[in-house]
Parts: C-alpha cells; sequence; structure tokens
C-alpha cells in the first residue's frame, strides 16, 4: 500500500497546484523542497516526455518514493511550437518568469490577435522502481497583447483560455484547476494509475 508520493519539484508554485489536485487522495504527498540531499535534475530532454519522465525516475533513485513528475510547454503556432520544452528558460538559464514572458509578448508585437493561438501542454509522469506511466493534458488557448490578471505563474497572464476568454493569472486556484492542463494531466495520470491496479 503506498502511503506517500513525492512531487519531483522544488517549484513551490508548481508544488503548491499540484498538491491542491493530488493531495486529496489519501497519501501523503511530499516534495523535492523536504528532502535537503535530494540533488538538482537536470531537464535535458528533448521533448516534454522526455523530461517527466528522467525527473520521475531521477527522483525515485534518490528518494525511494513513489515519484510523481511533469514538464510543461507552452506551444505557441506562431512561432512553430516554442518556447515548448524550452518554456522554462526561454529568456535564457537563469531567466524568471517576467523574463520569459516579457520575451514571449516581443517575439508577438505584431501578430495579429486572428494568428495568436497557442496551448499548453503537460506530460505527467509515475514511477516507482517497477510501473512507468506517463499521461497528458492540454489547453487550447491564445497568446494577450498584454499581461492581465494576478494570479498563477509563468505565462500564466497572457494566456487567455478558448474555455472561459480569461487569462489564468484572472481565474482563482480553483477554476484554474477544473481546466488546466496539469491537472488534466494529473487526473488523467490518477485514473490510468488506478486502472492499472497501482493505486487504490
Amino acid at each position: 500500500m503506498i502511503s506517500q508520493i513525492l512531487i519531483a519539484t522544488r517549484n513551490p508554485d508548481k508544488a503548491e497546484e499540484i498538491k491542491e489536485i493530488f493531495g486529496n487522495r489519501g497519501f501523503r504527498i511530499r516534495t523535492l523542497l523536504d528532502f535537503n540531499h535530494a540533488e538538482e535534475i537536470q531537464e535535458d530532454g528533448n521533448t516534454l516526455q522526455e523530461n517527466a519522465l528522467k525527473k520521475a525516475r531521477e527522483a525515485f533513485k534518490m528518494i525511494r518514493i513513489p515519484t510523481i513528475a511533469d514538464d510543461t510547454g507552452l506551444e505557441v503556432d506562431r512561432l512553430f511550437g516554442a518556447p515548448g520544452v524550452y518554456s522554462a528558460r526561454y529568456a535564457g538559464e537563469d531567466a524568471n518568469y517576467e523574463d520569459n514572458m516579457q520575451k514571449l509578448l516581443h517575439e508577438m508585437a505584431t501578430v495579429p490577435i486572428r494568428d495568436r493561438s497557442a496551448r499548453f501542454r503537460t506530460i505527467a509522469a509515475y514511477y516507482d522502481g517497477e510501473h512507468s506511466v506517463t499521461t497528458e493534458g492540454v489547453v487550447e488557448g491564445m497568446i494577450t497583447t498584454e499581461p492581465r490578471g494576478e494570479n498563477g505563474f509563468g505565462y500564466d497572464p497572457v494566456f487567455e483560455t478558448l474555455e472561459t476568454k480569461q487569462t489564468f493569472a484572472e481565474m482563482n486556484q480553483k477554476a484554474k484547476e477544473a481546466i488546466s492542463h496539469r491537472g488534466r494531466a494529473l487526473r488523467n495520470l490518477f485514473l490510468e494509475l488506478q486502472n492499472r491496479k497501482i493505486l487504490p
């Protein structure tokens, strides 16, 4: 019986979002922030799936707790799918949320509204030393011409969803979780793990 699950992240914003989604399933949720000895995991894969699986496997090897990891990319059609797998470091290795967002807005500055389609894609991965499972979650939307909203993190202020016509940053946490790419990927993962009898 699994009593705890490790979320392979040190990002407190992401950890909180995942805990909200996965934390009511009857498991104790841990993150890499709980383990001082956990080494940094390099996200050097060429795809979101490679990165998610690598993080799950490497974190499991270090902590020996069944592990969930994810990787998310913002795919902008006008930019041929960029920033994609490089979303977290779009403006450079040391870039912060604001740097990445401003670079995206600059590159899209002359693009008309009709051509600003984009999507958030998350791959969620589970690994426990025996089982390896991945699932996907996608949200379609568009890139706004300027930031809107005060909530969320990353590209949330400039990503308007087709379903709500709001940016993720204009939604409260509960509303975002209901449709978010990460939420969809994690809920799909939980169902897949139940279907395979890995989780109760």
